[in-house]
């Protein structure tokens, strides 16, 4: 039976997408709601299914069991290949096409090599489960490689473990492979000892956490390194292969030539950039009229969150290049954070709704609540936006905080149930349960 109600299709189930979608129960719409994966995937905590601390039923929750209950909207697995804005209709890889009368694009991001894309053969990025147990694959196979391993430095470098990028994935990464080499895994091994094992937080900048304030970004260094982490500021990675990576730092006395040095290692992790999903060049390059996008991919779109002359369709999350426009205050960039990305759900969907009653829309106004990141073990720094100003602390206390935000906003009672259980048990035992590796190959499904 055909529906008068107005279509509208979402792209990606990720915060942005699954935000709109729940915000518009109960209009009178016909909504279709279109991901590759038919899971949403709550990212923030998926390094710990990278790390064998959690299985990823934890973390991810079934579309349409989500949905079950929203009688508007139809989730559909699919990949997404193009948007014919002419007429109105969403392309897909098997052929099929989704008509729409509005368009809300979710898409979110991917990896991004800063043009040299030859290097995720050998140091893959942590976005999705794939990612993650491919990841796990590789940490946990560097371990029984270095056992068999007859010769002294092969084995140390199959003990060592470069992470890439030290921003919040990149530091959580860092802190949680020195907690598996030093407690996890001891008394396991018989000619290895893994406690001995190395890990390397490589970052370009001059500080870690560079979207916090300095005194948490030199608080988070110093929290890393008494872990046990060596902190490596200021190095750009020229060059990544089977065995390991090019890292250039700047010369010791001024005028001189940057100093390139190889480190031989077992496994590497990218985590040091981000693009927006390929998608939104392609819609960009469909739509043309001053639709443009940035240097990483993003969609530039208007206050609204619209495009410039198609008010029907709409891009949030990672895919936007979006500002902030709170009355009497300058414009600033939105951060491709989590909450972003749900506000920016929410506020299109609300924005349509105004538009089927014939209503003007609003400008979109982000709400900085902060910024969080866990180190390790009793380890973290937290800086809160607050209306009396910004408060900041680490140790205990901010790990605590972390641990409790992260588990509130989990999709689902059963995974914060789960969380719950899996970090109490890890914290009091030093194990980590998800430590099986169904293949040499990397499928696991768990």
């Amino acid at each position: 039976m055909t529906s008068a109600h107005p279509k509208l299709v979402i792209i990606g189930s990720g915060f942005g997408g699954l935000e709109a979608a729940k915000a518009l129960a109960g209009a009178a719409l016909d909504i279709t709601l279109v991901d590759k994966s038919n899971h949403h995937l709550f990212q923030p905590l998926l390094y710990q299914v990278a790390t064998a601390g959690m299985a990823a039923p934890a973390i991810a929750a079934p579309i349409r069991h989500l949905f079950r209950q929203q009688a508007n909207v139809t989730t559909l697995l699919g990949e997404v290949v193009g948007i014919d804005a002419a007429l109105r209709q969403v392309r897909l890889a098997n052929r099929s096409t989704l008509p729409y009368d509005h368009l809300i694009v979710a898409a979110g991001a991917t990896h991004s090599y800063f043009g040299r894309d030859e290097w995720a053969a050998f140091a893959p990025g942590l976005k999705t489960l794939a990612d993650a147990f491919d990841i796990r694959r590789r940490v946990l196979m560097s371990y029984e490689a270095a056992e068999n391993e007859p010769i002294e430095a092969r084995r140390r470098a199959l003990l060592t473990f470069c992470v890439i990028g030290a921003g919040p994935t990149g530091v959580e990464m860092a802190g949680t492979l020195v907690e598996i080499a030093r407690h996890t895994l001891q008394g396991e091994f018989r000619r290895i000892d893994p406690a001995s094992a190395e890990v390397l937080l490589i970052e370009g900048g001059s500080r870690v956490l560079q979207a916090m304030p300095d005194s948490l970004s030199q608080r988070a260094r110093e929290q890393l390194e008494k872990l046990g982490v060596q902190v490596r500021l200021n190095a750009r990675v020229t060059g990544i292969d089977a065995t390991g990576l090019f890292v250039e730092t700047p010369a010791a006395t001024a005028g001189g030539s940057p100093v390139s040095t190889r480190i031989d290692s077992g496994c590497i992790v990218w985590a040091a950039g981000v693009a927006a999903s390929p998608l939104g060049r392609l819609l960009a390059a469909d739509l043309g009229n001053g639709v443009e996008v940035d240097r990483a991919g993003r969609i530039k779109v208007l206050p609204d969150l619209s495009l410039a002359g198609h008010p029907e369709i709409s891009v949030v999350g990672d895919l936007a290049a979006a500002m902030s426009h709170a009355p009497g205050k300058p414009s600033t960039p939105v951060p491709g954070v989590s909450p972003g990305a749900k506000q920016m759900g929410r506020a299109a969907a609300a924005n349509l709704k105004r538009r089927l009653l014939g209503q003007p829309t609003e400008p979109f106004r982000y709400r900085d609540y902060g910024n969080l990141a866990t180190i390790g073990r009793n380890s973290a720094v937290v800086d809160l936006t607050t209306p009396l100003g910004p408060v900041r602390f680490s140790g205990l206390f901010a790990w605590l905080f972390w641990l409790f935000a992260h588990i509130y906003f989990l999709v689902g009672f059963r995974n914060r149930m789960v969380v719950m259980l899996d970090w109490a048990s890890a914290y009091f035992s030093f194990q980590r349960s998800a430590r099986v590796v169904a293949d040499v190959k990397g499928n696991e499904d768990a």
